[in-house]
């Protein structure tokens, strides 16, 4: 039987024929590789080769001078609270002030009882207009010749006696006029018409509120760094604030607390600032060097470190350990960074460090947002 060839033999025939010529000119790719210089990557390769790098945006920061505000509590104090007493003793006769008067220094506030001193006054006027009289009769005698120098010096240190006498009434009486010996407001501890008043006893008392001081202790570490004429602001529980300056720092520290005395110089011309208030201070110290962040800008290391991711050279991420040195809801406080270096503000949870990034300074991606919100 002869043998025939049918068209589909010859089909595969020439198939068959063009991939042996397409396989003899070509390359041999085994297990996905290829030799030739022309020879396209594995998918892995190509897809890795293909993957852009991860966009973060940041921030080149610099140091600044961190403003140190040093905090301390106490309370007001009156400049001065004066007793105006008396110099001699006696009944309350007449006051002629009332709590809450202003006074000022030499007004007559209060006077005692006049009636037997001023009859010893009258007693002394007396004596001495006799001694007068007598010593110059015997001066008038001795010209004559009837009365002896013995007479005459013995009439004139009587004379001399008859007026200290009468100085010594003269100041007992003037005594019973008490007259303020400072300027103030009147307050209590103040004595009432008919109070029988000792030398010494309390007529009126008056508080000078004009400065008003504040009274507040610092700890032995920080009162160096505080000197006379540091300006502070205090701030009163009453709802009063008023700016002051540091007029005394004690030089020695109270034994028990080891703290040091420190008053603030207060104005109040209006005295509407009282006596015994609970109060604070603020008082800005020298300031250090610090960086300030946003606390969005932290994260932590692999080992629970805080700190902030930067872009070092070749773009490549690293960590950057921080000390936080104080804080506000908005605003930190560190040090550990270096002038500019470029911190990572956004997708810093998204990279590690050794990672190549690509970086967008946060002003070029702030512009570029608002220029997509605009077209």
């Amino acid at each position: 039987m002869a043998f025939r060839i049918k068209g589909s033999h010859v089909t595969a025939l020439i198939i068959a024929g063009a991939v042996l010529g397409w396989m003899a000119t070509g390359d041999i790719v085994v297990g996905g590789q290829a030799n030739s210089a022309n020879a396209v990557a594995p998918p892995a390769e190509r897809s890795e080769e293909a993957k852009p790098l991860f966009k973060v945006r940041y921030v080149p920061v610099s140091p600044e001078i961190r403003p140190e505000i040093l905090l301390v509590r106490g309370r007001t104090q009156a400049d001065s609270i004066v007793s105006v007493r008396t110099e001699t003793s006696g009944t309350l006769e007449k006051r002629m002030v009332s709590k809450g008067d202003h006074v000022k220094m030499g007004d007559l506030v209060c006077q005692l009882d006049r009636g037997v001193r001023k009859m010893a006054v009258a007693r002394a006027t007396a004596a001495y207009d006799q001694a007068i009289f007598d010593y110059q009769g015997a001066i008038e005698l001795q010209k004559k010749g009837y009365a002896s120098e013995t007479r005459v010096k013995a009439l004139k240190a009587a004379m001399d006696g008859s007026s200290a006498t009468l100085a010594e009434v003269k100041e007992e009486l003037s005594h019973t006029d008490i007259l303020a010996t400072a300027d103030g407001i009147v307050q209590d501890p103040i004595a009432e018409i008919g109070d029988n008043l000792t030398s010494g006893g309390v007529c009126i008392t008056l508080i000078n509120a004009d400065p008003m001081l504040f009274m507040g202790q610092v700890s032995e570490r920080l009162v160096g760094a505080l000197k006379v004429g540091d300006p502070a602001q205090v701030a009163l529980i009453s709802g009063e604030s008023v700016s002051g300056d540091i007029r005394y720092i004690s030089p020695s520290a109270d034994s028990a607390t080891r703290t040091f005395l420190i008053e603030i110089e207060l104005p109040n011309p209006d005295n509407q600032l009282r006596d015994g208030v609970t109060a604070s201070a603020n008082i800005e110290l020298k300031g250090s060097e610090a960086f300030r962040i946003s606390p969005s800008w932290l994260t932590l290391d692999d080992g629970g470190r805080i700190g902030v991711r930067t872009i070092g050279d070749g773009d490549v991420v690293a960590f950057a350990p921080l000390k936080i040195i104080s804080h506000t809801p908005d605003t930190m406080w560190v040090t550990g960074l270096q002038p500019d270096d470029r911190v990572i503000t956004l997708g810093q949870d998204y990279v590690v460090p050794g990672q190549a990034v690509e970086p967008v300074a946060a002003d070029l991606a702030d512009k570029k947002m608002k220029d997509e919100t605009n077209s």
